[in-house]
C-alpha cells in the first residue's frame, strides 16, 4: 500500500471541507488557541496540557477534549506510514501561533517527513485576506499544488520563535520580524503580537483600541452588532467570537448601552486621546504564552515592550 499525506489542518471546518474535495491523505485537525493562555516549549507533556486545561475553563468556561488530543497525538506515532506532513494554517497571528507549535511538536517527535505549508491570505483580485475555508475548490486546489516545502532554516526559525514566545522576553522576537523565509505572513503576526500587550499611553492594546473606534466612528447597535464588526476588523489577529465577546465584555467600562444604541462614554472618549492609563481598570489577567499581559507594555516611540511600572524591578 502506498504512503500517503498526514494533513493537519487549523480546525474542524477546514477538515470537512478538504474531505469534500476529497482531498488525498489522513487528517489531524488542530483544535487549540495558543495565541492565548501559558505554553510551554515541549508541546505535548502532561503538566502542558494541565495548564491548557484549567486556562481554557478559567477564562472561557471551555472544557479540553482530552480524547480528541490524545486522538490527534496518536495519528503522529507512526509517521512511517506517511509520505509527507501538509500543515493547512493562515495568515493570522492565532494560526501562527499554533502552527510553530504543531512544527515544534513534529520536531520534538523527530518526526523527519518533508514538511510543506499551505497558507491562505492574499488573493489575487481581492482587496481582503482571506482563510483557507473562504477559497473556492479552484483557488484551494492551487495553494495546495503550490505548497512551500519548508527548509531546515525554515524549521529552525519556527522552533527559536516558538521557545522565544514561551520564554519571559518577548522582546526577542523584533529580529525576526524582518528576518525572510518561507512564512511570508510571520513578521505581520510578530507586530501584531507586540501590539497586543497594553499601549504605555492609554494602558489598552491594539485590538481594544480598535473596538474603541469601531464605537467612535459606526452606528452601533448592542454588542452583537460590535462583535460582527470587530470580527471583521482585526486585520492580523484572526480571533474567534469567543475571543472577541471576552474582550467586548472587559471594555463595558467605556461604553453606554441604551435602547437600539451603543456609544462610546467619557471614559471612552478619555482613553482614544490618551488622557488616562486604564490597564489597572480593566482586566488584565491574560497570559501571552510565557509571560502575562500585565507585566510589560507596549512603547510605540521605542517600539518594544517595557516592564509596566509596578513590576519594574
Amino acid at each position: 500500500m502506498s504512503k500517503q499525506p498526514l494533513h493537519i489542518t487549523n480546525g474542524g471546518v477546514l477538515t470537512k471541507y478538504l474531505n469534500e474535495l476529497e482531498i488525498v491523505g489522513e487528517k489531524i485537525t488542530w483544535q487549540e488557541m495558543l495565541c492565548e493562555g501559558p505554553t510551554q516549549e515541549i508541546v505535548h507533556t502532561n503538566e502542558f496540557i494541565e495548564a491548557r486545561r484549567v486556562f481554557l475553563s478559567d477564562f472561557y468556561n471551555v472544557d479540553l477534549d482530552l480524547d480528541k488530543v490524545e486522538l490527534a497525538l496518536g495519528q503522529l506515532s507512526d509517521p512511517d506510514r506517511y509520505s509527507e506532513v501538509v500543515l493547512w494554517f493562515e495568515y493570522d497571528l492565532f494560526c501562527h501561533i499554533n502552527m510553530l507549535a504543531v512544527i515544534n511538536l513534529l520536531l520534538q517527535k523527530k518526526i523527519s517527513l518533508p514538511i510543506y505549508l499551505v497558507c491562505s491570505g492574499r488573493i489575487s483580485g481581492s482587496k481582503t485576506l482571506k482563510g483557507l475555508g473562504e477559497l473556492s475548490p479552484e483557488q484551494l486546489f492551487k495553494h495546495y499544488d503550490n505548497k512551500v516545502l519548508l527548509t531546515s532554516e525554515d524549521l529552525d526559525l519556527a522552533s527559536t520563535v516558538w521557545g522565544i514566545y514561551c520564554g519571559k522576553d518577548h522582546n526577542l522576537l523584533k529580529p525576526y520580524i524582518v528576518k525572510q523565509s518561507s512564512f511570508k505572513y510571520l513578521s505581520n503576526c510578530l507586530k501584531a503580537h507586540l501590539e497586543r500587550f497594553p499601549d504605555s499611553i492609554n494602558g489598552l492594546n491594539i485590538l481594544e483600541m480598535n473596538i474603541l473606534r469601531i464605537v467612535k466612528d459606526n452606528a452601533i447597535k448592542s454588542k452583537h452588532h460590535l462583535l460582527g464588526y470587530a470580527l471583521n476588523y482585526q486585520g492580523y489577529y484572526g480571533y474567534g467570537d469567543m475571543q472577541l465577546e471576552r474582550l467586548i465584555e472587559k471594555l463595558g467600562i467605556f461604553f453606554t448601552q441604551e435602547e437600539g444604541s451603543l456609544t462610546l462614554n467619557r471614559l471612552g472618549h478619555e482613553a482614544l486621546i490618551g488622557q488616562h492609563n486604564f490597564s489597572t481598570e480593566i482586566d488584565n489577567k491574560m497570559i501571552f504564552g510565557g509571560v502575562n499581559k500585565f507585566d510589560f507594555q507596549f512603547n510605540k516611540k521605542l517600539n518594544k515592550l517595557v516592564k509596566t511600572v509596578i513590576n519594574a524591578h
